[in-house]
């Protein structure tokens, strides 16, 4: 595994990343709900769990609006970093880079609000999963197809 494949994949799930986040807004503005509280849910979480001490009042409330999706972006990225070393360097096939990396991001996601406690996935509702689904799938396709485009022509599929 060269250090460029990591970085390669780093990008890639930023790329990722960028993408299931428009995805996600688009939802919100189109559908006028709310946004999720789950990323500022998941700092108090964390920072419990660490014995850090976020602040108070509106100081406290404006690093979880930051670290939040600060969490996601290193999620998406470790994801695509994982995904390189996986890929070992050669470009995959995009359905199933698409499914691998869309699916491990989800996954990361929704494994970790539920050990945490702040959710359970188990009780969602079609509307839920449909809300969860499509971004990850946004993740993993843009993810996959800048994989595939930082590849050299010559690094063939499988």
């Amino acid at each position: 595994m060269r250090g460029v494949d990591l970085a390669d994949g780093a990008i890639a799930g930023a790329v990722g990343s960028t993408a299931l986040n428009v995805v996600g807004f688009l939802d919100i503005a189109l559908r006028a709900r709310p946004a999720s509280s789950t990323p500022e849910q998941t700092v108090d979480r964390l920072a419990g769990i660490a014995h850090l001490d976020l602040g108070s009042g509106p100081r406290a409330a404006n690093r979880r609006s930051g670290l939040g999706p600060l969490i996601g972006y290193g999620l998406g990225i470790a994801a695509g970093v994982a995904f390189a070393a996986y890929a070992g360097g050669r470009r995959q096939p995009l359905p199933l880079a698409t499914g691998l990396l869309g699916a491990g991001v989800m996954a990361m996601t929704d494994g970790s609000i539920t050990v945490l406690g702040i959710s359970d996935p188990r009780t969602w509702r079609r509307s839920d999963w449909i809300s969860d689904i499509i971004p990850h799938l946004a993740y993993g396709l843009t993810a996959a197809a800048t994989w595939n485009r930082l590849r050299r022509p010559s690094d063939r599929c499988r």
